[in-house]
């Protein structure tokens, strides 16, 4: 328990770091108040270009990934065959990649104020599961070739990690990978909520 807990605190401190705010700012844009209002890659993407978004993308990925291996390395390096976690590392493993989208959505250094958590989870997913990881990463390159389109392939390979994952991993854990992703769904539609509150009829109304 006491592994789960460092983890999961380590994994929320690494998590708050507003890669995407830092990076805007030094810009002179604030991400939090303009675009979609989001701190994140897209957003940033969106405000100053895909060159400039390059550091948030690879920074906001590190996130789940440091933290992933921060509660490998704190539960004593557990890990089966293909280097997925395993035993004791397991719980740790989740509690820290959790930590750390938690902290990507709510972070300390930032107001609270934070992103959607999707990249802090796949970078989590290249440690709580190695092989569906890469797999993903060819979804996303053949999805992106196919259809043009970087954010399709992104999406198809986001939300296919618990089905890649599956065949490595016991069913348990496939299942907490989608408890994970049920934060980024809650961020979602969190975000969906206060774009209709911000639309001028509302608040007008108001």
């Amino acid at each position: 328990m006491i592994d789960v807990l460092v983890s999961g605190i380590g994994g929320y401190l690494v998590g708050s770091v507003p890669v995407a705010l830092l990076v805007a700012r030094a810009h002179g844009v604030d991400p939090r108040e303009a675009g979609d209002r989001n701190p994140g890659f897209w957003n940033v993407k969106e405000l100053l270009g895909p060159r400039r978004a390059v550091p948030v993308f690879a920074g906001d990925l590190a996130k789940g990934t440091v933290a992933g291996l921060a509660g490998l390395a704190v539960s004593g390096w557990h890990v089966a065959g293909l280097g997925v976690p395993a035993g004791a590392s397991v719980p740790a493993v989740y509690a820290a990649v959790a930590g750390a989208m938690v902290g990507h959505a709510w972070p300390a250094f930032a107001g609270f104020r934070g992103g959607r958590s999707v990249l802090a989870f796949a970078g989590g997913m290249a440690v709580i599961c190695p092989p569906a990881f890469l797999l993903a990463l060819l979804a996303l390159a053949v999805v992106t070739a196919v259809t043009r389109s970087f954010a399709t392939g992104a999406r198809v390979g986001v939300f296919a990690l618990p089905v890649l994952q599956a065949p490595f991993t016991p069913v348990a854990q496939v299942a907490a990978t989608g408890a994970l992703m049920c934060l980024i769904g809650l961020r979602f539609a969190q975000a969906a909520l206060a774009a209709r509150r911000r639309r001028p009829g509302r608040e007008r109304a108001g």
